[in-house]
């Protein structure tokens, strides 16, 4: 592979670096969530792998959760505090987990009906949720205050995930908006024109930040994918088309690989651009929505209403494994992947929380967790 150099944004100066990146430093004001270049941080998995090649085996759980409603949470998103916080989609209350595995809940201060799907981490530490019928934003900084802020563009279903680029501006994903929507690193809104617009039969869900700074949307029902490069330039290019996908994950050899919903073959993408198809062991209808890269190099889809598990290991090899809790009502939507090894499976309707421990490999560090390559949806 040669090397590709992500651009680096400018982040908080006062931070504390480790060997494996950069970690905060404790100080609201200063903490860092930067992206690493993509060979640093591609070191980082490859040591990871190779420690985790002698045992890749997914190790499942669950656990008890405060509160629970029909369509509570859609995706989740790491805080530099250690809590994964949940989404709340119609949910009327946070939940989060701590790092410590504690559950908690805290107020909103805006609630309605499919709110919100998916979050991402901004370069200061605040979280912001991703508006897919809510009227105003939502989000909740790294003290854990929720406050909300003015958007520029609202419709219903409007958008669906978010990523940070390496400019530091979060891209909201076009599920039926016509425009694009950003906040910058100032907390500034703003729209700009897409090239493909599908106002009707929801085009994009979830996006993927790869290797060389752009991000790609994930077609839920789009024939075209769609990109924003690092310098904010939107593109188009060729898909497969198998069937609807939602949700992406970006693999240690840095393949893209959107998710099933209900696609019965695999799509994905290279560094170099080029997209292909790979089979899949298991398919149903609205199978996965999301993933997570875990520390031994499986990427583990995030079973909405598969019975199943289902994971990509880092040589391309997919398999299945068995859950403790499955349900043919949309079970967890999006995941999350914690520094101690666990991936966490945001539960949608869901009455327990369900995770992945991946123990055998090295766990990440706080700060490479939190990077846009994993901390998104």
């Amino acid at each position: 592979m040669p090397d590709i150099n992500i651009i680096s944004p400018k982040w908080a100066e006062n931070v504390q670096k480790s060997a494996n990146g950069f970690l905060p430093s404790g100080d609201d004001s200063s903490i860092d969530t930067s992206l690493v270049s993509w060979n640093n941080f591609k070191s980082l998995l490859n040591k990871s792998v190779t420690a985790g090649s002698i045992f890749s085996n997914a190790i499942v759980s669950t656990y008890s959760l405060i509160y629970t409603t029909s369509n509570a949470y859609l995706g989740g998103v790491l805080s530099p505090n250690g809590d994964i916080n949940f989404i709340p989609y119609s949910g009327r209350v946070g939940q989060k987990i701590n790092s410590s595995g504690v559950v908690s809940t805290y107020s909103l201060v805006y609630t309605v009906v499919t709110a919100y799907q998916g979050g991402v981490l901004a370069p200061n530490g605040d979280i912001h949720f991703i508006p897919y019928n809510a009227r105003v934003g939502q989000k909740i900084n790294s003290s854990g205050i929720v406050s909300t802020y003015s958007l520029v563009y609202t419709a219903f279903n409007a958008y669906g995930g978010g990523v940070l680029s390496p400019s530091g501006d979060i891209h909201f994903v076009p599920w039926n908006a016509p425009v694009g929507q950003k906040i910058n690193s100032s907390g500034a809104v703003s729209t700009y024109s897409l090239v493909i617009v599908n106002t009707a039969t929801d085009a994009y869900g979830g996006g993927v930040l790869s290797p060389s700074g752009d991000i790609h949307f994930v077609a839920r029902s789009a024939s075209v994918g769609q990109k924003i490069s690092a310098s904010g330039v939107v593109s188009t290019y060729s898909l497969f088309n198998l069937a609807s996908l939602y949700g992406g994950v970006l693999s240690s050899n840095g393949d893209i690989y959107f998710v099933p919903l209900t696609a019965n073959r695999g799509e994905k993408i290279d560094i170099y651009g080029v997209v292909s198809t790979y089979s899949l062991v298991y398919t149903v209808a609205q199978s996965y929505t999301g993933g997570v890269l875990a520390p031994n190099g499986d990427v583990h889809f995030v079973p909405r209403q598969a019975a199943v598990g289902q994971k990509i290991n880092s040589s391309g090899v997919v398999s299945t494994y068995s859950l403790i809790y499955a349900n043919t009502a949309p079970a967890y939507s999006g995941g999350v992947l914690s520094p101690n090894g666990d991936i966490h499976f945001v539960p949608v309707n869901a009455p327990v929380g369900q995770k992945i421990s991946t123990t055998a490999a090295l766990p990440f560090d706080i700060g490479t967790c939190c990077s846009s390559f994993l901390n998104k949806f």
